[in-house]
């Protein structure tokens, strides 16, 4: 775990890498449920298949929502922390579709720490969500974290 005193020396490292995750027809189709987009380019593989995509393809926030996961299994939490929130997107780019089969990835680099004072820490990373076996990323992202430590 990262101290909040080391982050300073941090600033401009990559410091995650994540595992790789499976983006399967379920996964899929699980998202298109729970956020009621049904559009045919993610959830019916025959229509799918006349598209350019040749199949069908993750939803862009789908995507965007397994940061989440990456960022627990790459970069964690500082130490000692008691909560983090999610603080938005400085900067938001869906740079290529990802395809059904395919495995992502989220490459974290540290951008900026400012402590807020009251041991609030605003963090900022570059997250590149990787498509396994493909030039070009699914997004990249300045995504922005709240983490509270005891001061």
């Amino acid at each position: 775990m990262t101290k909040a005193s080391e982050l300073a020396g941090l600033i401009g490292q990559e410091v995650g890498l994540s595992k790789w995750i499976e983006i399967d027809q379920a996964r899929i189709n699980a998202f298109a449920d729970c956020t009621e987009d049904w559009q045919f380019i993610h959830v019916d593989p025959e229509a799918a298949k006349q598209t350019p995509f040749g199949g069908t393809i993750a939803h862009g926030f789908l995507t965007l929502s397994l940061m989440s996961a990456m960022s627990y299994d790459a970069v964690g939490a500082l130490e000692g922390v008691t909560m983090g929130v999610n603080y938005g997107f400085d900067k938001l780019r869906f740079i290529a579709p990802v395809p059904v089969g395919s495995k992502v990835r989220g490459r974290f680099k540290l951008l900026s720490a400012e402590d807020k004072g009251g041991g609030r820490w605003l963090i900022k990373h570059e997250v590149t969500v990787e498509i396994d076996g493909l030039d070009k990323p699914a997004l990249i992202a300045e995504w922005l974290g709240m983490q509270f430590v005891p001061a």
